[in-house]
């Protein structure tokens, strides 16, 4: 379990990178489309580190800052969270007028027209962008190519909708240690993460167990009852 320090990227991602760097920690599928992909730890660092970079130099956010982040369970929305967190930027996850960034899809973009900076995400597979957006908006999987895969953290006050960091990991623990997830289980999902409690219980729990999560957006049934002998599912939530 990961012990409280400044940045919560640094908290919950720290220990499985020096734990595991190269093994799977986040898989994710779309039963409706087919899609899936693996990232490492590794991997997901660099993404977050390249949002980091994003929201550091692109849209000048300081360490404090407010993040409006309205996106799916997807592991892009893990990049993305990682990464505001590793600049020092406290997460909301509803609009908010005193948000200074907002990470979006394309259809979320009227939610948050009075914030001053926005980066929306196809999440399209193949990390095609999104074309037509409203003049200002940022396209993330045009932009985030640019950026750099290396990023020193910044500590925060806040993390996650007025929680601190070590309130933040004290809760992520918590919800670990009362699903009994360890660095030894993959964990299969398809909780949402819209709200706080949901994304400590569906995401963070996970990442705070040093577990691998399979997160599956529109389960199918058969497809589900498959995996988790391919997947070497241990526990499901």
């Amino acid at each position: 379990m990961p012990t409280s320090v400044d940045n919560l990227t640094d908290a919950l991602l720290g220990p499985v990178l020096a734990a595991d760097p190269a093994g799977p920690r986040v898989t994710y599928y779309d039963d409706a489309t087919g899609e899936r992909i693996e990232l490492s730890a590794s991997t997901l660092a660099n993404w977050a580190a390249k949002t980091a970079n994003m929201v550091r130099d692109e849209f000048a956010l300081e360490p404090g800052g407010k993040v409006v982040v309205l996106l799916p369970a997807h592991w892009q929305s893990v990049a993305v969270l990682l990464g505001v967190w590793w600049a020092g930027g406290e997460v909301v996850l509803s609009p908010d007028a005193d948000a200074e960034l907002a990470f979006v899809t394309a259809d979320r973009l009227d939610d948050v027209a009075d914030i001053p900076e926005v980066a929306a995400l196809s999440l399209d597979a193949f990390g095609k962008g999104l074309s037509d957006l409203p003049l200002g908006v940022t396209d993330y999987a045009t932009s985030i190519r640019v950026h750099g895969d290396q990023f020193r953290s910044n500590g925060a006050g806040y993390a996650l909708e007025g929680r601190d960091v070590a309130a933040t990991v004290a809760a992520a623990t918590a919800a670990a240690t009362a699903r009994g997830v360890t660095s030894s289980d993959r964990v299969l999902s398809s909780l949402p993460w819209d709200s706080a409690e949901e994304l400590i219980d569906g995401l963070l729990a996970v990442l705070a167990g040093g577990a691998s999560l399979v997160q599956v957006a529109h389960p199918d049934a058969e497809a589900i009852a498959r995996r988790v002998g391919t997947e070497k599912i241990t526990t499901q939530f």
